[in-house]
């Protein structure tokens, strides 16, 4: 059986985040918040020193590359409803 790996990369802007405590704080729920809504591996991979700015990847594995990447595609508009403290400025979605 075939393995399809799809990752979202999302570059995030925290307008207001004053320091990494606060954006660490901010950040955590969000990321739990992904892994319960659509069952995907999500975490900070970049700019983790800079408190304004994030790089997240959500990634999921399916027998299906169309499927996996259809769930990702889903994710950047769910952050902007339901997450509005959080700005994407990037988003890209890969298929390995």
């Amino acid at each position: 059986m075939p393995m399809h790996i799809a990752v979202l990369t999302l570059e995030l802007y925290l307008p207001g985040c004053h320091s990494l405590k606060q954006k660490r704080s901010r950040l955590k729920p969000l990321l739990a918040r992904l892994h319960q809504q659509f069952n995907i591996s999500a975490s900070e991979v970049d700019h983790l020193d800079h408190h304004k700015t994030s790089v997240i990847a959500c990634a999921i594995a399916s027998n299906s590359a169309q499927h996996g990447q259809r769930l990702l595609n889903r994710i950047p508009g769910w952050i902007e409803t339901h997450r509005p403290d959080f700005q994407i400025t990037y988003h890209s979605i890969t298929l390995l």
